[in-house]
C-alpha cells in the first residue's frame, strides 16, 4: 500500500464527510432480504424506480417463500418496470429459494455465502453486508467505480479489483461509510456529464482535475 495514496484517501473521506453528512445509499429497504432483492433489480435501473417498484413486490409477496413460490409471469409483472425483468425475476426467485433451502430462510451474513446465492456478485454482496448487516465492507457500484477513478484512489478496471484497491488505502473502520460517501458525490457532484468539479471539495486531490487544469 502506498502511503501517500493512504494519506490522500482518509483526506478524501473527512472532506467528502463535510460536504455530504447525510450521505446514504439510496435503495430503500427495512430487512436484508428487502435490501437483497432491491439491489439485484436495481441492475441497470435508477434506484428511484426500483423504490416504486419495491413496496408493490413486498405487498403482493410479503415473504421469501411467498415470492420462491409465486407464479413467474406475476413477479414479471410486478417488477417489469425496473428493465430485463424476466431474468430479474427469475433471479430474485431462484435466490429467495436458495435462501428458504439452505440458509433456514435467513439472508446469510458472510461475504462467502451471499456469493453462493444465484447471480449475486461481490458488488450485490458488499452492499448487502455493509447496509443490512453493519459489516465492513466496500460496494463498488458504478458511481463509487467512476469517482474512484477519476479521483486516482484506484486504477482497476473491474469493480472487484477497485474494490481491493479501495479496502488497502482505507481504514476497515470506514469502508462502510466510504461506500456512501463516495457513491453520494458521484450523485451530487462528480457526475458521469459534466462533472461540477469547481464545487468539489476534493479537486485538488483529484486527478482528473489535475490533468483538466494544465
Amino acid at each position: 500500500m502506498c502511503e501517500a495514496i493512504a494519506a490522500d484517501a482518509k483526506v478524501v473521506l473527512d472532506r467528502l464527510e463535510k460536504a455530504h453528512p447525510d450521505a446514504r445509499i439510496y435503495l430503500d429497504f427495512k430487512t436484508p432480504l428487502e435490501l437483497l432483492v432491491a439491489t439485484i433489480l436495481a441492475a441497470q435501473c435508477t434506484d428511484e424506480k426500483v423504490n416504486e417498484v419495491t413496496p408493490q413486490l413486498w405487498k403482493v409477496f410479503p415473504t421469501a417463500r411467498d415470492l420462491a413460490g409465486a407464479d413467474p409471469q406475476k413477479v414479471e409483472q410486478v417488477v417489469k418496470a425496473t428493465g430485463f425483468f424476466r431474468k430479474k425475476a427469475a433471479s430474485v426467485q431462484a435466490v429467495c429459494r436458495t435462501v428458504l433451502d439452505e440458509f433456514g430462510g435467513k439472508v446469510p451474513d458472510t461475504l462467502e455465502e451471499l456469493t453462493r446465492l444465484p447471480g449475486v456478485g461481490r458488488k450485490t454482496a458488499n452492499i448487502v453486508l455493509g447496509q443490512a448487516f453493519g459489516r465492513p465492507a466496500v460496494a463498488v457500484d458504478t458511481h463509487v467505480q467512476r469517482v474512484s477513478l477519476r479521483i486516482g484512489l484506484a486504477r482497476g478496471k473491474q469493480p472487484d479489483r477497485i474494490g481491493e484497491e479501495l479496502c488497502a488505502i482505507m481504514p476497515r473502520e470506514r469502508w462502510r461509510r466510504a461506500t456512501e460517501l463516495i457513491g453520494t458525490h458521484g450523485r451530487r457532484i462528480c457526475t458521469a456529464r459534466k462533472p461540477a468539479c469547481p464545487k468539489c471539495p476534493v479537486n485538488m486531490l483529484c486527478d482528473y482535475y489535475g490533468a483538466a487544469n494544465r
